[in-house]
């Protein structure tokens, strides 16, 4: 009887403890937005050299720049070169004031980040996974016909990254609607039927499913032991790992990006076990991911089903981080 109550107890306390830790992870999560668009807003490279930092501004640049060049050929304007970098700024700034937008950004940044960190520290290769290489070589040519798709489209990934790029076609589908709102709503009125017709033709071309992110989604929901297959990031690699864990917990893909991050480390360890992996898998790609943290005691008591309600009831919501 007595052994039980401690047991229970110590559970308790667990919980306790991974609450506070998820409820402090969330709130930088949250507050990330105003810091980075504060940052963001500030041209003092010499002062803000993060790479995180200058990779999203990088992105976001992009964003507009090329709707900045779509815009002049739409206009017939000859010197695309200079009228995009005489137009380029407003909507730039709306973007990082944007917390989808941020988060997004964010996200790959921090996905990049882990991918070079994981190439240096095991020579795992940012493009093609062992598992890639098996998804490639499939007997059934549907999937295979996918992991071809996702190969190319994660080696387009890697080197838009090293550009600080973000094109558009690989933007959510949600994500380029809020893009060209904002850019309707700061574009001048002489351009506004240049705008319109340069947002139809975005629209109609558009295909989420060709996308990586979408790639990659497809692959991970045709496993045949489902997404947590796909959760030992040695051999899936790290873009197959966000979205396999991504799936399994029910979480949004960004979020579980960012939840590689040191500093989201109940988040982490929470999403795993919501993912069904057993203490030893999980203690694995801790010790993967993060080789320098000591993981407290205790932390594995939490179930898979107590691990999902724990991320379920956190505050955070993404359009707000």
């Amino acid at each position: 009887m007595m052994e039980a109550a401690t047991t229970e107890l110590a559970d308790d306390s667990v919980e306790f403890a991974l609450r506070e830790e998820l409820a402090r992870g969330d709130e930088l999560i949250v507050s990330a937005k105003q810091v980075l668009g504060h940052l963001l807003a500030n041209h003092d490279r010499s002062i803000f050299s993060d790479a995180v930092l200058a990779r999203i501004r990088g992105m976001l640049s992009h964003v507009e720049s090329q709707l900045l060049t779509f815009l002049a050929e739409k206009s017939g304007v000859e010197d695309r070169g200079n009228f995009v970098e005489q137009r380029s700024g407003p909507l730039k700034a709306v973007l990082a004031s944007n917390a989808v937008a941020l988060t997004h950004a964010h996200s790959l940044a921090i996905e990049w980040q882990l991918a070079e960190r994981l190439q240096r520290s095991g020579g795992l290769d940012p493009v093609l996974s062992p598992m890639l290489q098996r998804l490639v070589a499939s007997d059934d040519a549907d999937n295979a016909e996918i992991a071809m798709g996702f190969l190319a489209s994660q080696a387009r990934f890697v080197q838009q990254q090293r550009r600080m790029e973000l094109p558009l076609t690989e933007l959510p589908g949600d994500l380029l609607h809020g893009v060209l709102q904002a850019w309707s709503a700061v574009a001048s009125e002489a351009d506004a039927e240049a705008v319109t017709a340069v947002e139809r033709d975005l629209r109609n071309a558009f295909d989420e499913g060709r996308s990586r992110l979408g790639l990659m989604a497809r692959l991970v929901t045709g496993f045949k032991e489902g997404a947590a297959s796909g959760l030992n990031i040695s051999d899936s690699g790290v873009a197959l790992f966000l979205t396999s864990m991504a799936l399994a917990s029910g979480q949004d893909r960004r979020l579980v990006a960012l939840s590689t991050h040191e500093d989201q480390l109940a988040r982490l360890l929470l999403s795993l076990r919501s993912a069904g992996l057993e203490r030893e898998a999980v203690f694995a790609q801790l010790a993967v991911l993060h080789p320098e943290i000591a993981i407290p005691d205790g932390m594995e008591i939490v179930g898979p089903d107590r691990a999902a309600e724990l991320l379920s009831d956190s505050s955070i919501a993404l359009a707000e981080a």
